[in-house]
């Protein structure tokens, strides 16, 4: 690969997950604060990412994929993107802010499969570049933390001054350039595909047929299930962090994609040494872990809990969604495997938030004292139903051998 084509896909990922690192981790507090939103309220705005996610494949699928050059799509996207989100910076209220959130997360969403499409067209070994390009996206995410915590605006006096609102700003501003830049990139047109392909096919909705495979559809239902424990961490983290009075607590959180970065790098080794079942396992056990650390942490002598429960996110995410893309990948055909991660997205962060959203602003909701919420109730729910989740996978997955990189594991 040319350096300057690099240079592009690394600035092209960058930018994406810092838009997305921007503004979302810090939703949760800036609607509670700026704009009053109630636990419900919140739901709803977090939820615009699943019905992105679900509306994403067909944007993709019978449209972008079969008339216009994914880049051209890509910056079209992220203009309309940076419009929507300026609009959001000037919201004073939440009925005035839900449709320009909900509209952005449907411009959004798609946008992550084109950024991928665009970098795996331009590589000739996808299995060895893919991961030097992608990394770029986390140090993006990153990057948007420590500039939100470094001006103060997560502070507690910027939060009651109503700083958080420049995160949108901010995220308007990396959108438009992506936006322009995008229009940079290197081409990458419609792959000519069957006329007589079928909306399913186009979609990538064909491979619910591997859903017949039981323990396929094991893993399925428990991936829409440990989604549930998930957006509580999207949806409260921020929030529980502020309400706490811990300092910095979105460059905090960047601890989170950090782990991420570091704990990749280890799923091969468990993989190859404990097989694909037990690094699912893995994964959902630390989401049990993560959240007792969190219901009985605290900010002052207790606060290394609620560190470890953060920095505990690259087994989270690593170990089961990424080490389930690896076993979603192994189960399909070799003309089905987009298609299959098609399905698995549109399963997790589309069915799955979707739900989870909704039971977190519920609970979050109901445990509401005054000013105050009763974080440690709130935290051991989704602590529980990871528990579940874990013993529901543990007797119903049956242990099997996957191909990867060669090996059976």
């Amino acid at each position: 690969m040319k350096p300057l084509v690099r240079f592009q896909l690394s600035l092209m990922m960058f930018l994406e997950f810092f838009i997305w690192g921007g503004w979302f981790v810090t939703l949760g507090t800036f609607l509670g604060n700026n704009l009053e939103a109630s636990g419900a309220q919140s739901a709803m705005a977090f939820s615009t990412q699943s019905w992105g996610a679900i509306i994403a494949p067909f944007i993709i699928g019978l449209i972008a994929d079969k008339f216009f050059n994914a880049e051209r799509i890509l910056g079209v996207l992220h203009l309309v993107g940076a419009y929507l989100m300026y609009q959001m910076s000037q919201a004073t209220d939440f009925a005035v802010f839900y449709p320009y959130v909900l509209g952005y997360m449907i411009a959004y969403m798609p946008t992550l499969a084109l950024v991928n499409s665009v970098a795996f067209r331009q590589m000739n070994n996808p299995s060895k570049d893919f991961g030097w390009i992608r990394v770029f996206g986390t140090v993006g995410w990153i990057v948007a933390g420590f500039i939100i915590s470094l001006l103060g605006w997560d502070s507690q006096s910027g939060i009651q001054d109503g700083l958080l609102s420049n995160t949108f700003t901010m995220t308007a501003i990396a959108s438009a350039f992506l936006g322009v830049f995008s229009f940079l990139l290197p081409k990458t047109p419609p792959i000519k595909s069957d006329e007589n392909q079928s909306i399913l096919e186009k979609t990538g909705l064909s491979s619910i047929t591997m859903l017949k495979n039981k323990n396929f559809l094991i893993f399925f239902v428990s991936s829409i299930l440990i989604c549930i424990p998930l957006a509580f961490y999207y949806q409260n983290t921020n929030p529980f962090l502020t309400e706490l009075q811990m300092e910095n607590p979105t460059l905090k959180q960047s601890i989170g994609q950090i782990s991420e970065v570091l704990f990749m790098l280890l799923i091969p080794v468990f993989l190859l040494r404990f097989g694909i079942k037990k690094t699912l396992l893995f994964g959902m056990l630390a989401w049990v872990i993560r959240y007792v650390l969190f219901a009985f942490g605290n900010a002052d002598e207790l606060s290394f809990m609620l560190l470890i429960g953060i920095a505990l996110h690259g087994v989270c995410y690593d170990f089961f969604f990424v080490s389930g893309q690896i076993y979603t990948d192994s189960k399909a055909g070799s003309s089905n495997k987009s298609a299959a991660q098609g399905l698995i997205t549109l399963a997790t962060y589309g069915v799955g938030m979707l739900i989870g959203f909704w039971v977190a602003g519920q609970i979050t909701d109901n445990y509401l004292v005054g000013e105050i919420h009763d974080w440690k109730t709130i935290w051991l729910y989704p602590a529980g139903f990871a528990a579940l989740v874990f013993v529901f996978f543990l007797i119903a997955f049956k242990n099997e051998k996957i191909e990867y990189k060669g090996e059976k594991v």
